[in-house]
């Protein structure tokens, strides 16, 4: 059994409808009974990634923001972090605003949205199955600039911008690129989700990129918490899908792909599952 298990949440944990199955959920409480540390490694904001490590019973550590924060469950303490200047993050509202392109802010406990479209209004559907304390807290601002101007506490993670038009996308790209000290994230593919309306299935399909600190990816993270553990490289399992996840799954002792990943994610893996609706993550550990 690995040290370290890594796990990426949407699209590899969670299936389309943001659930976690029972198999995914037995094969993860397996691994932690053998002494496995399972680190939840998302994008999400630490509110939400901290309630879905509190349906798995994980204690420990969660990485929340793309590696922007690590976040020790057992002393409800933050151990590392690397948020965005605030100058810098106004400089990408403004742009976001000019162009008139959707766009989102995590911070440590919520999503900053001007409306409930693309990434947010998934969020909200997956809020619908859960009680109060576990919601992914969603605050919908008007004046994004303003609000974010006023905040005391400005711990920025990360941003989503999003837009289903790529001729509109890939022109705001462009313009971001030429902002410093960030990273945008290079994402070729549309994110497609599902959720609920009524007894009808909705797909939502959107081009997304994400945008860090500098140098802020999970690998990172992963990197400085198993220095900290003492684990070797060697011993740390990584399994994600996407872009963001391509880091911890090259870098790892072992990198898992899941059927679902993009094709530059498959490229780097030492082993690629089943997808994220047929339970790839319990065949990736109960394989061990």
């Amino acid at each position: 059994m690995y040290k370290l298990i890594a796990i990426d949440l949407d699209g590899t944990l969670l299936n389309s409808y943001g659930l976690i199955s029972e198999e995914n959920k037995k094969a993860i409480k397996k691994a932690q009974e053998e002494g496995a540390n399972v680190v939840l490694s998302s994008g999400r904001s630490t509110s939400s990634v901290k309630n879905l490590a509190e349906e798995l019973g994980g204690n420990k550590y969660i990485i929340c923001g793309n590696g922007s924060l690590i976040y020790d469950l057992q002393k409800e303490a933050i151990i590392y972090d690397k948020f965005i200047d605030k100058n810098k993050v106004l400089q990408i509202i403004q742009i976001c605003e000019q162009n008139s392109i959707y766009y989102n802010i995590y911070t440590e406990n919520m999503v900053i949205a001007k409306t409930l479209d693309n990434n947010v209004l998934f969020y909200h559907q997956e809020n619908a199955n859960k009680p109060d304390a576990k919601k992914t807290k969603i605050n919908l601002v008007q004046n994004i600039y303003e609000y974010v101007s006023n905040l005391q506490d400005s711990n920025i993670l990360k941003f989503t911008i999003s837009d289903k038009s790529s001729i509109i996308f890939n022109s705001i790209i462009k313009k971001l690129r030429n902002i410093k000290n960030i990273d945008v994230l290079d994402v070729a593919h549309m994110s497609r989700k599902i959720i609920k309306s009524g007894t009808e299935e909705v797909s939502l399909e959107y081009y997304y990129t994400e945008i860090t600190s500098e140098s802020v990816d999970k690998w990172n993270a992963i990197k400085w918490l198993a220095e900290q553990l003492q684990i070797n490289k060697e011993d740390i399992m990584a399994i994600g899908d996407n872009i963001n996840d391509k880091m911890m799954i090259e870098n790892a002792g072992m990198g898992v792909a899941m059927g679902n990943s993009d094709p530059a994610v498959k490229e780097v893996a030492d082993k690629v599952v089943a997808n994220n609706n047929e339970n790839g993550v319990a065949e990736a550990i109960m394989a061990l």
